[in-house]
């Protein structure tokens, strides 16, 4: 039979290893990434749920917080059930459209998720730098307006992936070293230049995470200057507290982001499985331990937790 014409060719579908050279643990994997990916989902769904019904959490703060859950959410899922259903049923075909929608919403998420973190930040500039105006600055029409622009960036900044993806053949290998749709590895697989491919997903980190990551250290450079100036230690420990948690969170997510990007372009020393399973695990550790970050750290919540969990118990 006759090779098919790599010009009139392509693939419709792609098949998902999973984590290459771990598939004979796949089942024992999918047990701790289900687990936390009940736990993400829980805790996510639970902080929104008490933003929305305790009206004390109705401040800016807050407001940016369940923004960072939804994005969470949206970033664990749509990458996480369908690693599961490669480890426990071995679903791995997904077509060209679905494999290019995964793509999109991957990186897309990733770059609002960044922008969310960035909006808190100068949440917590005003409110330590300029704490008599914060209601003023920071009103519902505001925040609005910030959510709104976080959403158009991401959207005009990764839908360009899906036009430089649309336009490759695929008349080569369909098979993806991975156990999602992430968009150099899909582009690797096309018989054309993939060069634009490369120079734009190197470019939207620099012109977007990178810049977030400078504009979030200059709030806290402000904040840091704004702190030192209280006239007592307590009332500088107390100031700083309610930036800790916003810290730990900046700390969760950009970290990871850097490593697992760093080694999927320069690590070509580190084994494939080990950069694939630190890429799974980046979509569950932060949407994890983000509503426990911010329960442990944040007053108001636990606050809000007990008085909703004592008022339970009066019921009962």
């Amino acid at each position: 039979m006759a090779a098919p014409n790599s010009t009139t060719f392509s693939h419709l579908s792609f098949v998902l290893v999973g984590i290459p050279g771990l598939e004979p643990w796949h089942p024992w994997i999918s047990i701790p990434f289900a687990l936390m990916y009940t736990a993400a989902a829980l805790g996510n769904c639970g902080l929104l749920l008490l933003i929305a019904t305790q009206r004390r959490l109705h401040e800016p703060m807050f407001i940016f917080l369940s923004m960072l859950a939804v994005a969470d959410l949206l970033l664990s899922t749509c990458t996480v059930p369908n690693t599961l259903a490669i480890f426990w049923f071995g679903f791995r075909e997904i077509s060209l459209n679905s494999c290019i929608t995964q793509v999109f919403f991957v990186h897309f998420v990733f770059v609002a998720e960044s922008g969310v973190l960035l909006a808190m930040g100068f949440d917590r500039y005003v409110a330590v730098c300029d704490p008599l105006r914060y209601t003023t600055v920071l009103t519902n029409e505001k925040i609005g307006k910030i959510a709104t622009a976080i959403v158009i960036r991401s959207f005009c900044e990764i839908v360009p992936f899906v036009f430089l993806l649309n336009r490759l053949p695929f008349c080569a290998s369909n098979v993806i070293p991975h156990s999602y749709c992430e968009h150099i590895a899909v582009a690797r697989l096309a018989c054309a230049d993939i060069t634009p491919n490369i120079w734009y997903s190197f470019a939207v980190p620099i012109l977007t995470v990178v810049l977030d990551v400078v504009f979030i250290a200059v709030s806290y450079v402000l904040i840091l200057r704004a702190v030192f100036k209280l006239p007592t230690k307590d009332v500088q420990r107390k100031t700083l507290s309610t930036c800790g948690s916003h810290v730990c969170i900046i700390l969760l997510f950009y970290i990871p982001a850097f490593f697992t990007r760093l080694s999927h372009c320069f690590g070509q020393n580190i084994p494939k499985q080990i950069t694939i399973l630190l890429a799974n695990l980046y979509m569950l550790v932060p949407p994890m331990l983000n509503p426990v970050v911010y329960g442990m750290k944040t007053k108001q919540l636990r606050e809000q937790v007990s008085f909703v969990l004592s008022r339970k118990g009066n019921w009962c």
